[in-house]
């Protein structure tokens, strides 16, 4: 692979000694009997008049903004061999069937193109890139390419001992290895997998190898592992390692929640407590990485501040997922699939239009963290496994595990653009949004879905025993005085001033009668809208969080915790809602509960509307309250 970042022109130019540059500089081979150093100058000269007249960078990579997309990470795999708490459940997640994922040809066929137009390095992600079985031929295959001058694989490093020297020979030139945490029993808790040995014989073995630096990479979440900070800085004094600390980030499954990010600025000045003389080291052009160095130590530090402090002015990466789509931003929701128009016979120049176009639509920047987290988007796991940026698992492993999505004789059909199922099979997860799209094969079963917006480690998953009427408890103070009214008869908002602070939870449900057709295309989530289940998920967690917006005489409440849980009724063509919420504060919930199951049961029915028009929501109805001077209540 060449040293330097030489143009492709002037390969070609070396192959032969009878043609000349079409830009006029001249191209002959060093005769028999020339000295080196000769040769050495002349070809100097070459590189040096190339840099002068080079042509310009490829207009179907280059953004409006002006940003040359030089830097190509492509997805070999969706699956992994590891089943991290936080990131999927234990038996893993249905998959993209096998025929619409990428074959090797179609990966280096869009590689050449894209090397062809300027690419200069390209990473190699998953899943777990290096348990897909022709992984060092495609490397090989990609050092052929002219112009490629990095080859790169984020891996688990589970297999990376045994397959890098291989790797390395292919061509592989840079290592990212993913490490959490340093603390085995912790290690295994998170993976549900043995391994962490594993993976710091794969580190040793790349520093063995010669690979300088090699990069480790480390999402800091508040509550899992900031209090590793220093041990991972120690780690550079006697290795070649640049251990870069990735602030945690938003992606469907984990549901993003600030309180668990832990900012640049907050694990710099952990790390500074400790070694003040921590130097500043010069940012490399499109760099992601703010780099630092503790004099004496061999290795360096680095911070990737995707959240607090965007770099996306320098942004030159694009990502080719492994059903095919180009991704132009990592937290952009669009996306463009190569795979169908490769598969369709379209020509180099018509997939380069494709590719433009999508390159031309890029944004100036990302969102920003707030917006990214409500913003729709693929879970990291079928992006890429830069890392799985999801929330912490369960801070005790003796508490019974939970999984929020059954589906019973499941026998997955995914096409290229289905947003894939995270699941996440664990407790205690704050603010963790399930967002899950199925289309399923044939066969009757039953579609369970839930999601968890707090840590709430009995919460199950709706079943059919669950709708249970639940026996009265507690007393049942009524009044026969409306509260929302004054003594003159006028509405009026209740002063909630004076009341305690107090626990507070409720919980309501509705009930939609969908009907045989709409009903069947809901289960097999082939509803040309969307995944029914998920929007209405959605809707149903956004309406409890706006309740006092839509109901006039509504305080507001910060919810310290929203669940919404559907399920499908197949005996009633039916969806039934289940809406829990929960805050402590001088006023109840209930308001929030059935404003939640109302408004997830209205937008199943804008889901379905164009199906049928004889869809019925019914027994909308508070289940039960907790809390407050007039004491519980439980639906008998």
């Amino acid at each position: 692979m060449a040293a330097q970042p030489l143009s492709r022109m002037l390969r070609r130019l070396l192959r032969s000694s009878a043609r000349s540059c079409s830009s006029g500089a001249p191209v002959t081979q060093p005769r028999l009997g020339e000295s080196a150093r000769a040769a050495s100058e002349e070809l100097s000269r070459r590189r040096q008049f190339l840099r002068e007249h080079a042509a310009p960078f490829s207009a179907f990579l280059t953004d409006s903004f002006g940003r040359q997309h030089s830097y190509l990470r492509i997805s070999l795999t969706e699956k992994c061999n590891l089943r991290c708490q936080y990131c999927m459940p234990e038996e893993g997640v249905p998959l993209t069937p096998k025929a619409n994922l990428l074959t090797t040809e179609e990966i280096l066929t869009l590689a050449r193109l894209f090397v062809k137009e300027g690419i200069d390095k390209i990473r190699l992600t998953g899943g777990e890139p290096l348990i897909r079985p022709d992984v060092v031929d495609i490397v090989a295959q990609l050092q052929r390419l002219e112009g490629l001058r990095t080859i790169g694989v984020t891996t688990n490093g589970i297999n990376l001992t045994r397959l890098l020297p291989q790797l390395q020979k292919a061509g592989l030139s840079a290592i990212n290895i993913s490490l959490d945490t340093l603390v085995p029993a912790k290690f295994e808790f998170i993976v549900r997998r043995k391994g962490f040995h594993k993976v710091m014989e794969g580190i040793h073995k790349a520093i063995e190898l010669g690979y300088n630096p090699v990069k480790v990479n480390c999402v800091v979440m508040r509550g899992l592992n900031e209090d590793e900070l220093l041990d991972f800085a120690a780690l550079t004094e006697g290795l070649p390692l640049d251990v870069r600390f990735i602030e945690y980030m938003p992606f469907d499954g984990n549901k993003w929640n600030f309180k668990k990010m832990v900012s640049y600025k907050e694990m710099l000045d952990t790390i500074r407590q400790q070694w003040p003389e921590l130097e500043k080291l010069p940012e490399e052009e499109s760099s992601t990485a703010k780099a630092f160095k503790i004099p004496g130590f061999q290795g360096q530090i680095s911070f990737i501040t995707s959240m607090s402090e965007h770099f996306c002015g320098t942004c030159n990466r694009l990502r080719i997922t492994a059903d095919g789509n180009l991704k132009v931003c990592l937290f952009g929701n669009s996306e463009v699939s190569l795979r169908d128009h490769l598969r369709a016979g379209a020509s180099e120049q018509e997939l380069l239009r494709i590719i433009g176009a999508a390159v031309g639509r890029k944004k100036r920047q990302h969102a920003g963290m707030f917006s990214i987290s409500q913003m729709k988007n693929r879970p990291m796991i079928l992006i890429e496994l830069f890392l799985m940026f999801h929330d912490s698992p369960p801070a005790n492993p003796s508490i019974s595990s939970w999984d929020p999505l059954h589906v019973q004789g499941l026998r997955p059909r995914m096409s290229f653009s289905s947003q894939m199922v995270t699941l996440w099979k664990g407790c205690r997860v704050p603010q963790a949004l399930l967002l899950a799209q199925q289309q399923l094969g044939s066969g009757c079963f039953q579609r369970h879905y839930t999601s968890r917006a707090d840590s709430d480690a009995n919460s199950k998953c709706l079943s059919p025993g669950s709708w249970a009427p639940a026996a009265p408890s507690g007393p049942q103070l009524t009044s026969e005085q409306l509260t929302h009214v004054d003594s003159e008869g006028r509405a009026a908002m209740v002063d909630v001033g004076r009341k305690p602070d107090t626990e507070r939870a409720a919980v309501a449900s509705a009930v939609v009668l969908l009907g045989p057709v709409a009903f069947k295309l809901v289960q097999r989530n082939q509803l040309k809208k969307g995944d029914a289940l998920v929007v209405a998920q959605l809707a149903g967690i956004q309406a409890a969080k706006v309740t006092s917006q839509l109901i006039p005489l509504c305080h507001h409440v910060a919810l310290s915790h929203v669940q919404v849980q559907l399920e499908l009724d197949s005996t009633r063509h039916a969806v039934r809602i289940q809406a829990s919420c929960r805050a402590r504060g001088p006023t109840g919930v209930e308001m929030e509960a059935l404003t939640s199951a109302a408004v997830a049961a209205l937008s199943l029915y804008d889901m379905c509307k164009a199906v049928s028009r004889d869809i019925v929501l019914e027994e909308i109805k508070l289940i039960s309250k907790t809390g407050g001077q007039r004491g519980d209540f439980h639906r008998a």
